[in-house]
């Protein structure tokens, strides 16, 4: 798929009045020629780079494309015309990135093309689930319908995607800060006390003793250490951008992980379920509905497991049977999914299974967070309050040695 960019263009219209403005496209001639059948012509056209340092609110981000979808489910509602809803909610918007893309998706709609097909010039925005969500909308004739099962989904899995990077966040940040204050008091405070306690000639404690050896230690290698980190984070970091291998080996992992483990696994059922209920509901087959809840469960195992159930439902196996035969699905899920294939409600039964997890995924949040408070304190406590106590114990000992 072709990436499209930004760019800011300065030209004249048939009447020779002067205009100006952004728009996205593939390369700078496919703009102009865009323009050109617009009536404009523009000389001058330039791609907009984003500054270095840009802030991140300039970006278009999923609650962005959340809100839109709600909006447009509002306004298709209300009667207002498709190109009207686009031109209300684009004058509504104050980012000027979100501004931008609704303009050009009313360009390519106003130039004959779907809203799902204009949508689809911008996957890194609508996947291929929400294109398919609305094409289904298009062709039933219900897309406010469908726009607002797509905006309830978008946004219950955004509140999702949030509570667990929220659980995974808060301890490695209080963690982080505390090895941080711990180097700071190696490399600065440690050798401070080590000169006072060497005028006085006194033979310092074993704990002591360790700690400024390890103070000695961080002092020599501090300079290749912080690089090292730096360059280790970014590396890894890359690696897990271009490497499908090392972001499947990170989701295996971080299923087995204690109690974080446990909420990522729920997290991911809860995406199985409320994507399959939205497709579902919304008229999509169920093989081909299969395919976007792979990739919306946001984990490997998970990825595979659908993928595997997708080819025994094409092979005529029901879906509770083939989930059962996969393994990785919880008992309870797999009874509500044959529960609504007997009663033609499978639609609901995932819904409600959807619903459950995504509770539990919430309960479990708020009891680690309530969890760690105290273990976090403890970690801290034994990092930065054992460097202070080894630091004050050889003072216990100056009056022996000044008598």
């Amino acid at each position: 798929m072709v990436r499209n960019h930004l760019f800011s263009w300065e030209g004249t219209d048939s009447q020779g009045r002067r205009l100006g403005g952004e728009l996205s496209a593939a390369s700078p001639l496919l703009a102009r020629a865009r323009l050109r059948s617009q009536g404009v012509r523009a000389p001058r056209v330039r791609r907009k780079v984003a500054p270095l340092f840009a802030a991140s609110g300039r970006r278009v981000v999923s609650l962005d494309i959340a809100l839109f979808t709600r909006q447009m489910a509002t306004m298709l509602k209300a009667g207002v015309p498709l190109l009207q809803a686009l031109e209300i909610i684009r004058e509504g918007i104050d980012k000027q990135a979100m501004r931008t893309l609704i303009g050009d998706i009313r360009q390519e709609i106003a130039s004959g093309n779907s809203f799902s097909g204009a949508l689809r010039k911008w996957p890194g925005y609508f996947d291929e689930l929400y294109c398919n969500l609305i094409v289904a909308g298009e062709q039933s004739g219900a897309l406010d319908v469908l726009l607002d099962r797509v905006a309830t989904y978008q946004e219950r899995g955004a509140l999702l995607k949030g509570r667990v990077r929220r659980a995974m966040a808060y301890p490695l940040a209080v963690i982080m800060m505390g090895f941080i204050v711990s180097a700071i008091l190696l490399v600065k405070v440690v050798p401070e006390f080590e000169a006072v306690f060497a005028d006085f000639g006194a033979e310092l404690p074993l704990f002591t003793r360790s700690v400024v050896g390890l103070s000695d230690a961080v002092r020599q290698v501090w300079y290749l250490l912080l690089p090292g980190v730096i360059m280790g984070t970014l590396g890894y970091g890359y690696l897990y951008r271009c490497s499908r291998r090392v972001r499947d080996a990170q989701e295996r992992i971080s299923l087995r992980l204690p109690v974080v483990g446990g909420i990522l696994r729920k997290a991911a059922i809860a995406r199985y379920a409320r994507t399959l209920a939205t497709t579902f509901a919304a008229g999509v087959p169920l093989v081909d509905a299969l395919v976007s809840v792979a990739g919306a469960t946001g984990n490997v195992v998970f990825r595979n497991a659908v993928a595997e159930v997708r080819t025994d439902v094409s092979s005529g196996h029901q879906l509770h049977a083939a989930m059962r035969r996969c393994g990785v699905f919880p008992s309870m899920v797999v009874q509500m999914v044959a529960i609504g294939e007997e009663a033609g409600a499978l639609d609901d039964m995932l819904g409600k299974s959807a619903g459950f997890y995504e509770a539990e995924v919430d309960n479990a949040v708020d009891n680690l967070t309530t969890l760690m408070e105290p273990a976090i304190m403890a970690v801290l406590g034994v990092l930065v309050g054992g460097l202070i106590i080894a630091m004050y114990l050889p003072i216990f000992q100056l009056g022996n040695v000044v008598g």
